[in-house]
């Protein structure tokens, strides 16, 4: 398979190539998803890729996806649940148990995929300043969740996939994303269950629990960072690739 160029190149297209359709975008999340799946529970040891984004997904000429950028890969014995290492990554990526603790495992990659699955929907970069100054949230997640509350979900999807007949299956993506990307990693699934879900296995009873949770904390201030100014002011410190 010769590749390409990465998936941001294809969300950003040039005018001189049309726009990734749902279909397309689909089968991404997809191979994505496999090959997190395959890293974390077929090799041995356990690669954990620690920094999961679209920027790191390639594409070959037919947009098949692998992941890719070994770079901060790390690897962990099937006796350990997690690596320990300084925080190293993307901000809006980092998962909140990593960038608190420096605890990294397959739940991290988790979260980094459900990010990527929400850059894919909206065509947003997961931490961007420029929400800040048009009064939103910097961080996509966060962005995300306050347009849910108010059932803005035109709002957030990429203007290249408002035909109103893929709303539900865009939707569906999302409900997908939210459970990857729940605070404690604990009750984020697995890459195969993920997998299962993007085949169409058990989608239902995840956004189902998933709704559950957000009842049980609807009065939770809780943030993914709540040290974001900090890091708004320290992002170099923290990743040269924001």
């Amino acid at each position: 398979m010769s590749l390409s160029h990465p998936l941001m190149h294809s969300l950003d297209h040039p005018d001189s190539e049309p726009p990734l359709d749902w279909k397309t975008r689909k089968r991404i999340a997809l191979g994505a998803a496999r090959g997190l799946a395959y890293l974390h529970d077929h090799c041995d040891p356990e690669i954990i890729h620690r920094d999961v984004k679209v920027e790191n997904v390639l594409l070959d000429e037919v947009f098949e996806a692998v992941i890719g950028d070994f770079g901060l890969a790390k690897l962990m014995g099937k006796e350990n649940t997690h690596v320990t290492t300084a925080v190293c990554g993307t901000i809006g990526h980092i998962a909140p148990e990593y960038f608190s603790t420096g605890k990294s495992s397959e739940k991290t990659d988790v979260f980094g995929y459900g990010i990527m699955l929400l850059e894919i929907i909206t065509r947003q970069r997961a931490f961007d300043l420029v929400r800040r100054a048009n009064n939103e949230n910097v961080l996509l997640l966060e962005w995300v969740k306050g347009l849910l509350k108010d059932k803005e979900l035109e709002t957030m999807v990429d203007s290249d996939l408002q035909d109103a007949h893929m709303q539900d299956e865009v939707a569906e993506l999302i409900q997908l994303a939210l459970p990857c990307t729940r605070a404690d990693p604990a009750n984020r699934p697995k890459m195969y269950e993920v997998v299962r879900m993007l085949e169409g296995n058990g989608l239902a009873e995840r956004w189902e629990e998933r709704q559950q949770e957000e009842i049980d904390h609807q009065d939770s201030n809780h943030t993914i960072h709540p040290n974001i100014h900090w890091v708004i002011e320290n992002l170099s410190a923290i990743t040269p690739d924001v």
